[in-house]
């Protein structure tokens, strides 16, 4: 079979036909009269071997050696391709997902394009500094095109550094719509470091949208995230924080930041009264560790208006030395005060 037929058969070119044969994957049988070559069935079957194993995505020259040896073992060589392939998929979605983002800027020249390409490497950069100069830029009306807000949540979902972290709150903050739904997945992370820093970024963010996620992260498993998003609405006033910041008392977690909070929210006597009423509930548990007792009477000293009084002056006949004795010093406090 001379070489133009085993190209019609095979559906690799003439060309391509003598690559292999100088490369050593094939050897025609042998050749005619005329000097042209001829080749087998045999030598077909190989073609198409080689065919389908570069289709996997080895090199000709891989193919080769997998056919001709004889300790072959395809399981070692398939997962080779699939660690390779991984690592090609993740490479191809890196510059997907870096196109995409410039292509959100909506870049009106190269210069722009180059000053996104520019802040979006730099977010990435081991540098914390770099890092945080690109938040900074990013942010500043005389920056140019700005950096798609999807980059900024990500670098801040992920940022360690507390001073490059800061400057990308600080940038999400201006960034506009957008960032607090995309911050708000990340509370839905796994891992905790991520979902507070979500938290910590949507604290930082104005609006009712931000508000928002924060109170659903209220009833979050995570404890801790509870109290972050407890602090962060308890400074916006809202009220359905109360019963986490008085939680964060009772388990001495950020407690003096909870104290101020619900004295923030207490400004009012209605809240006040209630504030007062909780905490003395909590009091009232006989579950309450000792040294819980002693913060949840210390925070009523922030809570004005007559419960908190009440509660205090029941609490200064506390059978725990420790709590009548702070109750006592409160009421003497409230008293110079008045």
């Amino acid at each position: 079979m001379l070489i133009g037929e085993v190209a019609r058969r095979s559906g690799v070119s003439a060309r391509m036909l003598r690559h292999y044969e100088s490369l050593g994957l094939v050897h025609p049988s042998g050749r005619t009269g005329s000097g042209y070559r001829e080749f087998s069935e045999e030598d077909i079957r190989r073609i198409f071997h080689i065919e389908s194993l570069r289709a996997l995505g080895l090199s000709l020259r891989e193919a080769g050696r997998a056919l001709d040896d004889s300790g072959f073992t395809p399981s070692a060589l398939v997962g080779d391709l699939i660690r390779r392939t991984r690592t090609r998929i993740a490479a191809e979605t890196e510059l997907l997902t870096r196109l995409r983002r410039i292509h959100a800027a909506e870049p009106t020249d190269w210069r722009d394009a180059l000053h996104v390409v520019t802040l979006l490497q730099a977010l990435g950069s081991q540098s914390a500094g770099a890092r945080q100069r690109a938040a900074l830029t990013s942010a500043s009306s005389a920056g140019g095109v700005p950096v798609p807000v999807e980059a900024l949540v990500e670098a801040a979902l992920a940022e360690s550094d507390p001073y490059a972290a800061g400057a990308l709150r600080w940038a999400l903050a201006r960034s506009g719509d957008g960032a607090p739904a995309l911050l708000a997945e990340g509370i839905g992370s796994p891992v905790a470091a991520v979902r507070e820093r979500a938290v910590r970024s949507l604290a930082e963010m104005p609006g009712d949208e931000a508000a928002g996620h924060l109170r659903e992260a209220l009833t979050h498993p995570d404890a801790v995230l509870r109290g972050q998003a407890g602090l962060a609405l308890g400074a916006r006033g809202e009220a359905e924080a109360v019963p986490a910041l008085v939680d964060m008392v009772v388990e001495g977690r950020n407690d003096t930041e909870a104290a101020d909070a619900l004295s923030l929210l207490a400004g009012d006597n209605p809240a006040a009264d209630g504030i007062a009423t909780l905490l003395l509930d909590r009091l009232a548990h006989d579950t309450t560790e000792p040294p819980a007792r002693g913060r949840l009477t210390q925070a009523l000293a922030g809570i004005p208006g007559t419960a908190a009084s009440r509660a205090l002056v029941e609490l200064s006949h506390d059978a725990d030395r420790a709590v009548a004795l702070t109750a006592t010093y409160l009421l003497q406090l409230r008293d110079t005060q008045r």
